[in-house]
């Protein structure tokens, strides 16, 4: 069965190009075209694509706001979006929003089949090019939250692999900051347990919020890696996180990170 996508640019070009690149595999259908948010809401109720390529800045209805929108309807679609906005709060406002995939325009064509492919699936994926720096400023959020005397939710950033596993390195990734608690602590031991994860579960989440990969959990923890995935997709279940990227971003939110 193809997968069935929907492209959103107010760009005829393109909408264009992308339709090709898509339309040239063969397990790949594009499904339908919108020139703005609006457009997108309304395809999205009647086409149900698996996956959305959105585009951010559009005319009536952003894309950002868009994806909020077709997501709190209840869509199973995931939203992949595409944009020339090569910037950090571009790509944590979409993953706020509840973007499963993130990737510049500039990525070449066999990047955006790839990322399609990732989303449809199930899994998630962000642009190599931006995760370095994006893991930059994850490692100064906690600080900044506690100087300027609010929290702010911090985002754990993966990229997405064959498996749409985490192939950040684990060195990048903070594990407390100041006016957190600790990794492992009362706080996040609270939370995991109102989640309901196993002590198994818990250790593949703060291993996926150091960017492992399936593989490299299966090795750390002497297991195989189907029961990583099944610990994996336990965890998204419980977390009601959409997607690994998603589960991530709940292990950060609710401290429950490090070792």
């Amino acid at each position: 069965m193809s997968l069935r996508v929907l492209l959103v640019d107010d760009q005829p070009l393109i909408r264009l190009g992308f339709s090709a690149i898509l339309s040239s595999e063969d397990d790949i259908e594009v499904v339908g075209e919108a020139r703005d948010g609006v457009e997108a809401l309304e395809l999205a109720a009647s086409l149900d694509p698996d996956v959305v390529c959105m585009d951010v800045q559009m005319p009536r209805l952003d894309g950002i706001t868009a994806t909020r929108q077709l997501l709190a309807s209840g869509s199973r679609a995931a939203v992949l979006v595409l944009t020339t906005f090569d910037t950090d709060e571009a790509l944590f406002t979409a993953l706020t929003a509840g973007a499963s995939g993130f990737l510049l325009k500039s990525a070449g064509p066999e990047e955006l089949i790839h990322a399609v492919r990732v989303l449809g699936r199930g899994d998630a994926l962000l642009d190599p090019m931006v995760t370095r720096r994006v893991l930059g400023r994850m490692a100064a959020a906690p600080a900044e939250a506690s100087e300027g005397g609010s929290a702010g939710a911090s985002a754990g950033i993966s990229t997405g692999d064959d498996d749409g596993a985490a192939a950040a390195s684990s060195s990048a990734l903070p594990t407390t900051g100041p006016g957190d608690p600790a990794p492992g602590g009362a706080a996040a031991e609270t939370e995991l347990a109102r989640a309901g994860l196993t002590a198994r579960e818990a250790e593949v989440l703060r291993a996926m919020a150091r960017g492992l990969s399936n593989d490299e959990i299966a090795q750390e923890l002497f297991v195989g890696r189907a029961t990583v995935k099944t610990h994996v997709s336990n965890v998204l279940l419980k977390t009601g996180a959409r997607d690994r990227v998603h589960a991530i971003i709940w292990a950060f939110e609710h401290g429950v990170t490090g070792r």
